[in-house]
């Protein structure tokens, strides 16, 4: 058990007087390669990682039919009638949810739990406790984090008995029309169906899954992840303008999503779309092609030989989809510098966190020569931690 159990034990117990049902956990995740092309019905390749949310639950003895939701990121819990959810949400398009935007994320599972799994039930009251050592706001997915662990518990105690690719989906639900974020499905499938030493190779037009060995500890290598401390929400501005150029993008082509567009059709797209437009498309475009080729070097010749990859998608997003920062740019950049393979800013930009791929005796002068990077420039101080792929959601107790 981990601090971040027993902080949501003991919020359940000091909101509800007694213990919780049970503990259950999601992980949160790395995305390796492939950015934004997860709403444009392409190909991603994340992995969950070791740090978790939990969320102690307890079916309620009442027979009010109400849940209450309480976080230790939150001064006060929110409590609803489950047959209010149903007025609560979806939320209107550019709107603010109807509750606090953390309680919109577990709510809007159960709402879209239910919905999903109508003869099911009894879907009783419920009291869900949540803690997380997942960073927020980081680009490393406590919101699906916080999806998976809330659906995995309500799964189990509401008996819908649904697979990891229905949780997903439901979580994937509650972020866009619960939250409003308009995101894809990467976040919750790679939380949902984790597995340790193996980055999950994703076609999110089918969600048909492939787990794809990375072999990183054997081959003397260590993922770092270097959280800029610089917050992002995928609710607002610019992730949101960025899916309408993509959108926008794919109107003007003829075709369903960017997908469907080819490195070759790039000449004929540049002759038909602004500039911004364009850019937006060909990171797209290059980005899925940067995933297929990323699984099959790794296929064949090992996670060592994945680096340049690393580093192109970091400039696509830097210079086309105008996504990273300049802590992301000098965390990226100074990372390389001092020796990394390969270097990229991970998660849907605008702040967050970069990974870097480095030799594992590596770890310490890596770190110190960020660290510096970032005093020099003024930044915040980064938090920097080692990552490598874990098991997804599961009941800890």
């Amino acid at each position: 058990m981990t601090a971040a159990h027993d902080a949501a034990r003991a919020l359940f117990t000091t909101l509800t007087g007694h213990e919780p049902d049970g503990l259950w956990s999601a992980p949160g995740r790395v995305n390796l390669i492939g950015e934004h092309t997860d709403y444009n019905d392409g190909f991603v390749l994340p992995f969950a990682i070791p740090q978790r949310t939990v969320a102690a639950v307890g079916l309620r003895d009442d027979d009010r039919g109400r849940i209450l939701v309480g976080s230790t990121f939150a001064d006060e819990p929110v409590e609803v009638g489950l047959d209010e959810l149903d007025r609560l949400f979806p939320t209107p398009s550019g709107a603010h949810p109807a509750v606090p935007e953390w309680a919109a994320y577990p709510l809007g599972v159960a709402w879209a739990l239910r919905q999903a799994a109508p003869g099911a039930g009894p879907f009783g009251g419920v009291d869900i406790a949540i803690a997380s050592d997942v960073p927020v706001g980081a680009g490393l997915s406590s919101s699906a984090a916080i999806e998976g662990a809330t659906a995995s518990a309500l799964n189990e105690l509401w008996g819908t008995d649904l697979d990891g690719t229905a949780l997903a989906r439901i979580g994937r639900r509650a972020e866009n029309e619960a939250v409003g974020a308009p995101t894809g499905i990467m976040d919750q499938m790679a939380s949902m169906l984790g597995e340790p030493d193996t980055a999950i190779f994703l076609d999110c037009r089918s969600l048909e899954t492939r787990p794809v060995p990375l072999g990183v500890t054997e081959a003397g290598l260590e993922i770092l992840v270097i959280d800029t401390r610089v917050k992002h929400a995928h609710s607002t501005g610019g992730y949101r303008e960025r899916r309408a150029s993509c959108e926008l993008g794919a109107s003007i082509m003829g075709v369903p999503a960017l997908r469907d567009v080819s490195i070759a059709d790039l000449l004929r797209a540049q002759e038909l779309m602004d500039d911004v437009t364009f850019r937006r498309v060909r990171h797209i475009v290059t980005e899925n092609q940067r995933v297929l080729d990323t699984v099959q070097l790794l296929q064949e010749h090992g996670v060592r030989a994945i680096g340049d990859l690393l580093v192109a998608s970091h400039a696509s997003m830097r210079d086309d989809f105008e996504i990273s920062t300049p802590e992301l740019d000098t965390a990226v950049e100074t990372a390389l510098a001092v020796g990394a393979l390969g270097a990229r800013m991970t998660g849907g930009g605008f702040g967050g966190a970069a990974i870097a791929l480095i030799e594992a005796d590596a770890v310490e002068a890596v770190s110190d020569a960020v660290n510096a990077a970032f005093a020099t420039a003024g930044f915040a101080a980064p938090l920097l931690f080692t990552v490598s792929p874990a098991a997804g959601p599961h009941r800890d107790a």
